[in-house]
């Protein structure tokens, strides 16, 4: 990519949106949802990436998806640490503000049931699960854990984690596996995985 164009980056951007909103929507701080939107990181995130045409050109050999998830990311973090760190208004004591509700003669006692109705215990159980899974995660040496969060968080298929690690798509398919085998190991220590 000799020059690469706002044209190229609007093309780029659109061909990865889907896969972007979705990391957005793994990696956004639910406190900051109050006052922005997905949809608020992607403008602000396709604005930076606009001011950065020259790193998408000097670095060709990297996927372009692998350079806006980068930038996702940085906007990210500036997004944060504006609106959580900053002196501000502090968005940890925020309030949602009361709406009224009208009923309407055509609603139903129905309406306010949630989709997704989980017991107490199963969510107990989800959350120790979830629980365990970071701590095996934040044990694992960073190259590990690196490829799985690019692999199953990141939406990183594989020729685009070797690219982003700098090693053959072999290299980076043999350090996934073994880093699976190393993660499922570490659960089956904490003994609530059961080997299958």
């Amino acid at each position: 990519m000799d020059g690469f164009s706002q044209d190229n980056l609007a093309a780029a951007f659109a061909e990865n949106r889907q896969r972007l909103i979705s990391l957005a929507e793994k990696r956004l701080n639910p406190i900051l949802l109050k006052r922005l939107s997905v949809e608020d990181v992607l403008s602000e995130t396709y604005a930076n990436a606009a001011k950065r045409l020259g790193y998408f050109a000097a670095h060709d050999d990297v996927p372009v998806y692998y350079k806006l998830r980068t930038i996702l990311l940085q906007t990210l973090a500036d997004i944060e640490r504006r609106n959580l760190k900053a002196g501000a208004r502090d968005a940890y004591r925020e309030v949602e503000s009361v709406k009224c509700k009208v009923e309407s003669e055509e609603s139903s006692p129905f309406d306010n049931i949630p989709a997704d109705i989980t017991s107490p215990a199963s969510r107990v159980d989800r959350d120790e699960r979830q629980a365990l899974l970071r701590r095996a995660l934040a044990a694992m040496p960073e190259n590990d854990r690196a490829i799985l969060v690019m692999r199953h968080f990141d939406g990183l298929g594989n020729s685009e984690c070797a690219s982003a690690l700098g090693l053959t798509e072999k290299a980076a398919s043999i350090r996934y596996v073994r880093a699976l085998e190393r993660l499922r190991q570490k659960l089956v220590e904490v003994s609530c995985f059961k080997k299958n």
